[in-house]
């Protein structure tokens, strides 16, 4: 575990994202070769249909991700704050909850894919793929839930390492399954999708037995966890107007992918392939981001409003240098990389020319996600929900409709960036006002004298 309030700022960021930005590069090699694979060894129907996977999942787990944001800020102000008995009641009460979540969510969403599928606008081509690939996956869905608690719950004591550990031999064995599964069994997409969710039950196993056996500060017991309403509500406090961000993300995101898919198979293969390696040019400011709000919430807790400013500042400054090596190598280099999942010509350049028009994007996301994890790590999520509806449904979704039916799918390109710009400035306003610092978030996680320090027998149990 990882005391956030004391030493050098940037230190503390940069140490603290390192292991999170490797975790992201092993998770985006998951993705990618699921992609790879289908769009090499099955087709570019194939590829289609794990791209539009992609938003249908991502709305699926969205509240279940702001609860998860929430619980991470709760435990990092109540660790920093040295209340121990609140950082063992909020992981209880997560898992308990995250579980009963996960089961909901497989159910609906085994049952509701085709309807989803079709309100997408999904081509006849790629729907017995796609609904094939989303029923496997829901089947999943516990151990995915599963591990992305237990990252939370990690993050929020300051150790973004063990979920790494976890991630790197996921991420090995479903690049291993993958080539069995596909080219040596012939399964095709159910291939990778089985190969996925062995793979996410792998790395939940490792990071939970990890929380019950050997946490040197929380030896958490599954058979004697128990749900705490008053941390449940302080949570879900949080936790709604994150998760309904994210779900409005999500649902932008499915919006998006249903306006692409109006344009027909090419364009939608052509979008997953690009979308597949725009996600390593997102990288360093979802991860900056993340240890952004860890430091935060900490160092609020702690009452070390001082310390926030300096570690935005150097975190904003690491994330931005490594998304511009990443969107300058896409921009020039993007069409040459679209050939790792297609080799169809049209496929190639409307890939090559997504990434050129959306590579200045990435830079202002980094600014935005930098900023956002300040405010997300005070506990401000109701904001961060209004920039979502802003960005996303008033500006992006819109304007993807009106452009594209002059411009194309260029059209919607230029959208995705203008919304990113609208989301940047509206971050930046709300920072510098500085009421995001008047008060920590959570009342649970009240003070105690700053010479306190962790014992491991104060919340073991």
């Amino acid at each position: 575990m990882k005391d956030l309030t004391r030493g050098s700022e940037a230190r503390l960021v940069f140490f603290f994202t390192l292991p999170l930005l490797f975790g992201n590069v092993f998770q985006q090699l998951y993705n990618t070769v699921d992609s790879i694979v289908v769009g090499k060894y099955v087709g570019k129907e194939a590829l289609a249909a794990v791209g539009q996977a992609f938003p249908v999942l991502f709305l699926s787990v969205a509240l279940v991700m702001g609860f998860g944001m929430s619980s991470n800020v709760l435990i990092a102000q109540a660790f920093g704050a040295r209340r121990y008995d609140r950082v063992k009641a909020a992981i209880d009460t997560s898992f308990i909850v995250t579980f009963a979540f996960s089961l909901v969510v497989a159910v609906l969403g085994y049952a509701f894919a085709p309807a989803i599928l079709a309100l997408m606008r999904t081509p006849g081509d790629v729907v017995s793929g796609a609904t094939l690939y989303l029923r496997i996956i829901f089947a999943g869905i516990p151990a995915m839930f599963g591990y992305n608690a237990i990252s939370a719950i990690q993050r929020g004591l300051g150790d973004s390492k063990t979920p790494l550990y976890a991630l790197i031999v996921s991420t090995v064995l479903n690049i291993i399954l993958d080539l069995l599964f596909v080219i040596a069994f012939g399964w095709g997409i159910a291939g990778v999708a089985v190969a996925t969710i062995i793979s996410q039950g792998a790395s939940f196993v490792w990071t939970f037995s990890y929380l019950v056996r050997r946490n040197p500060y929380i030896r958490a017991n599954p058979l004697k966890m128990r749900f705490d309403r008053e941390v449940f509500f302080s949570i879900m406090k949080m936790g709604l107007p994150s998760g309904i961000q994210q779900a409005l993300i999500a649902a932008g995101f499915m919006t998006l992918t249903g306006i692409v898919n109006l344009f027909g198979t090419d364009p939608a293969a052509a979008f997953t392939a690009a979308s597949k390696l725009e996600s390593f040019a997102v990288m360093p400011a979802m991860n900056f981001s993340l240890a952004i709000a860890s430091f935060t919430g900490q160092n609020l807790g702690a009452g070390r409003v001082d310390r926030v400013r300096r570690g935005l500042l150097a975190g904003v400054g690491m994330a931005f240098s490594l998304t511009f090596c990443v969107a300058l190598t896409l921009y020039f280099f993007g069409g040459r990389l679209i050939t790792l999942f297609s080799s169809d010509a049209e496929v190639l350049r409307i890939g090559a020319e997504y990434l050129k028009i959306v590579s200045l994007a990435y830079l202002m996301q980094t600014v935005m996600f930098s900023v956002s994890g300040v405010i997300r790590g005070a506990g401000r999520m109701t904001f961060t929900m209004v920039m979502a509806l802003l960005s996303m449904w008033i500006i992006r979704i819109p304007l993807a409709f009106l452009l594209s039916s002059r411009f194309g799918t260029r059209g919607i390109w230029y959208a995705i960036d203008i919304g990113f710009l609208v989301g940047m400035t509206g971050s930046l306003v709300y920072y510098f006002a500085g009421t995001w610092k008047s008060a920590a978030s959570d009342p649970l996680a009240a003070s105690v004298p700053a010479g306190a320090s962790p014992s491991a027998e104060s919340i073991s149990v």
